[in-house]
């Protein structure tokens, strides 16, 4: 049987990047590790990929053990493969971001032996490695995928407010939107589907909920399209 005898062991694991958006910050999901090197320091929920998986298949496992839900989307971000990345042994590491809505996650979920807390990205205390590298990449591919597709939808709950969709792209782009201008504009895409009832916790007189309409939004996904790739124009 042919063998590589010559070749060095490399190691392959992932790593993932988990957006959430609580309905004020977006947020990032971050553990305790729990082994040396770097133990009880902040990481990235990771794994080594195993004979039998593929990376995605990794990536699928790691999420789901954390997080305890499945079909979350999530997309390769990048290789990191620096040799010194890992002091322990030579360690790539395919790093993947995943989005969900935070009110779908509830808090038993977030597993003891983990240490799992969310942390809004402008307050990340340091963490391991390169990962500080990975959530700074994740988040420019975030802004990339938001200008030609409604990704961003995943972190939201069924129904939101426009409000609610402002901060969120207004915590995506780290810009201030207009709020007449970004009303005037999201709603005239058509879009949305307002609903009957109202969010009123964030003030008296309430905001509107309201639910994406898919179907529309893929017969008219050019004009989602000019519309985020220009977010400057809604200042």
């Amino acid at each position: 049987m042919t063998s590589y005898g010559k070749q060095k062991r490399l190691l392959v694991a992932v790593d993932c990047i988990i957006f959430g958006f609580d309905g004020q910050d977006l947020k990032v999901l971050l553990i305790k590790r729990g082994f040396e090197p770097e133990k009880g320091n902040w990481s990235l929920m990771g794994g080594f990929v195993q004979p039998e998986e593929s990376f995605e298949d990794a990536a699928s496992r790691v999420l789901k053990q954390l997080t305890g839900l499945e079909d979350i989307y999530m997309e390769q971000l990048y290789a990191f493969s620096r040799p010194t990345r890992d002091p322990i042994e030579r360690t790539a590491s395919i790093a993947y971001f995943a989005l969900l809505d935070i009110n779908q996650y509830h808090r038993q979920q977030l597993r003891h032996e983990f240490h799992a807390e969310w942390f809004s990205l402008s307050q990340m205390p340091e963490l391991i490695f390169d990962h500080t590298e990975m959530i700074t990449m994740a988040k420019e591919k975030l802004r990339y995928k938001a200008a030609i597709h409604p990704i961003l939808f995943e972190l939201l709950p069924q129904k939101f407010t426009i409000p609610q969709l402002q901060l969120l792209y207004e915590g995506v782009y780290e810009t201030d939107f207009d709020k007449r201008n970004f009303s005037r504009k999201i709603l005239s895409l058509k879009l949305l589907v307002k609903q009957k009832d109202k969010e009123k916790e964030s003030s008296k007189r309430g905001a509107f909920y309201y639910k994406l309409d898919k179907r529309r939004y893929n017969a008219n996904f050019h004009s989602f399209l000019n519309f985020i790739a220009k977010p400057h124009n809604l200042k």
